[in-house]
C-alpha cells in the first residue's frame, strides 16, 4: 500500500475527536483510534471501562466493530491518540482483532503531548506471525 496516500492528520483529528469521548473513570486514560476502511470512509472508537475490568474495551476494537457494524470489511489504515508522553501501540488483543481484517496496514501512533513525536509502524511488526482465519481446519471434510 502507498503510505502517502494515507490522509494522517484526517485519522489523528478523527482519533483525537474520537478521545474525547472515552469513558475511563478507572484508568484515566483516554485512548482515541480511526480507521480508514477500504472504501475510503474513517470510523472511529474510543476506549469504553467497566467496573468489571475485563468488560473494558479497547479504542481499537471498538473502531473494528462500528466499521463492521457500518457495512465495511477492510481495514487499509488506523490512527491511535493518547495522552501518553510516547506513542502508546495497540494492546496484543486489538492487534489480533485488527489481523482478522488486515493482512497488513500502517499504524500511525501519535499523542497529545505537545513535543510527542508521532510515529507510523505496522500490523505485521507488532503482530509477526499472526493467527488467521485460513489456519483454522475445513469444516466440509469433517475435520475437527
Amino acid at each position: 500500500m502507498n503510505r502517502s496516500a494515507i490522509d494522517w492528520d484526517a485519522l489523528v483529528d478523527a482519533a483525537t475527536d474520537a478521545r474525547s469521548n472515552a469513558y475511563v473513570p478507572y484508568s484515566t486514560f483516554p485512548v482515541g483510534a480511526a480507521i480508514l476502511t477500504g472504501s475510503g470512509r474513517i470510523v472511529v472508537g474510543c476506549n469504553v471501562e467497566n467496573a468489571s475490568f475485563g468488560l473494558c474495551i479497547c479504542a481499537e476494537r471498538v473502531a473494528v466493530d462500528t466499521m463492521v457494524a457500518s457495512g465495511e470489511r477492510e481495514i487499509r489504515a488506523i490512527a491511535v491518540v493518547t495522552g501518553a508522553p510516547s506513542p502508546t501501540p495497540p494492546c496484543g488483543m486489538c492487534r489480533q482483532v485488527l489481523a482478522e481484517f488486515a493482512q497488513d496496514i500502517p499504524i500511525h501512533l501519535a499523542s497529545t503531548v505537545p513535543g510527542t513525536m508521532a510515529r507510523t509502524t505496522s500490523l505485521a511488526k507488532l503482530l509477526p506471525d499472526a493467527f488467521r482465519g485460513d489456519m483454522l481446519p475445513s469444516h466440509e471434510g469433517g475435520a475437527s
